[in-house]
């Protein structure tokens, strides 16, 4: 079952604090840093339990993968956590963080064992906590049921010939006058938390499948070119995932407005790895990587619930009530 080089000195600023997500050993499993409490005390990373110890669960295929795509390699694995670890302690030692090495093995992976990019990347993962309350204040499944109940997104039932999951989103299903657009970003966000737990994804990625059926002016204008950035600045730069295709389906008349908002503020090879389909999904099944998978998953009757590994239970909620999410 899954559950949802070289050095130079760090230009980020220091003494950056993080709100807490879940308990590690919540029953939905969403592993976050603990709540900013001021400047640690030691370089514990989370009251309680320590986290159980690292435990490679990748197969000999994709350590090779990794090996070859991320340049990770397994005799050198812990060195590496070690090295990232001593980076932050010295460099950043009032950084409210877990430590453990499943815990920045994330990091070190999305940035291709880069210890400068990889710590990087964990402050922007912080920072994008402090700076956006809005999304990360309270955060837990049950505050997001109104979208999960909607069918807004969901992961489809297994991964595409590459290995890699699909995050399946319908934005046409958000009504603006029904909740605001941050809660959208909210339940996308848990749910990219609950994905990036396997090392199989941290090392294949994933795929983003988003079906604009039903997309009007209003879910288009609502969020602007300022909660646009916001929510690309995360994904590209604060969220250790790496995204390997992002596929439009359906798109309304006024994508090109839409996409227009949001194109200045995608790097260059992520804007590479948008691609639109103008047709229906049945269509995109003869194409790319869907093609796999049976049409009937699209079906509204199984949408909602064709992953159930990755699905957010909206009733779990955390065991340590003294570490509310986020």
């Amino acid at each position: 079952m899954l559950y949802f080089s070289t050095r130079k000195k760090g230009i980020f600023q220091t003494g950056l604090s993080s709100l807490s997500m879940a308990d590690q050993y919540e029953s939905v499993s969403l592993i976050c840093p603990p709540v900013d409490h001021g400047p640690a005390a030691g370089h514990s990373w989370f009251p309680g339990p320590p986290p159980p110890i690292y435990s490679c669960t990748l197969t000999p295929e994709l350590e090779a993968k990794a090996r070859e795509e991320l340049q990770e390699k397994p005799e050198w694995r812990l060195r590496d956590v070690q090295a990232l670890r001593d980076m932050i302690l010295k460099e950043h030692p009032n950084l409210r963080t877990r430590l453990d090495d499943a815990f920045l093995l994330r990091f070190l992976r999305a940035r291709k064992f880069d210890y400068d990019r990889a710590l990087q990347l964990l402050l922007n993962y912080h920072a994008g906590r402090k700076a956006w309350p809005e999304v990360f204040q309270d955060l837990k499944p049950s505050t997001v049921k109104h979208v999960l109940d909607l069918g807004f997104l969901t992961v489809l039932p297994r991964p595409d010939p590459n290995g890699r999951y699909v995050l399946f989103l319908r934005p046409g299903k958000w009504k603006p006058n029904d909740y605001p657009f941050v809660d959208n970003v909210r339940a996308i966000y848990l749910t990219l938390e609950k994905l990036i737990q396997p090392e199989e994804t941290q090392v294949n990625g994933i795929v983003i499948l988003a079906d604009y059926t039903g997309v009007g002016m209003s879910q288009a204008s609502n969020p602007g070119p300022f909660l646009a950035k916001k929510v690309v600045s995360i994904l590209q730069d604060g969220f250790p995932i790496r995204i390997k295709a992002v596929n439009i389906v359906n798109e309304p008349r006024i994508f090109k407005g839409i996409f227009a908002i949001i194109k200045p503020f995608l790097k260059e090879k992520m804007a590479e790895r948008v691609s639109g389909c103008s047709t229906c999904l049945s269509a995109l099944h003869d194409r790319t990587f869907i093609s796999t998978f049976p049409v009937v998953v699209f079906k509204e009757s199984l949408i909602r619930h064709v992953n159930n590994d990755f699905r957010l239970n909206a009733s779990e909620t955390t065991k340590n009530s003294t570490s509310p999410c986020f």
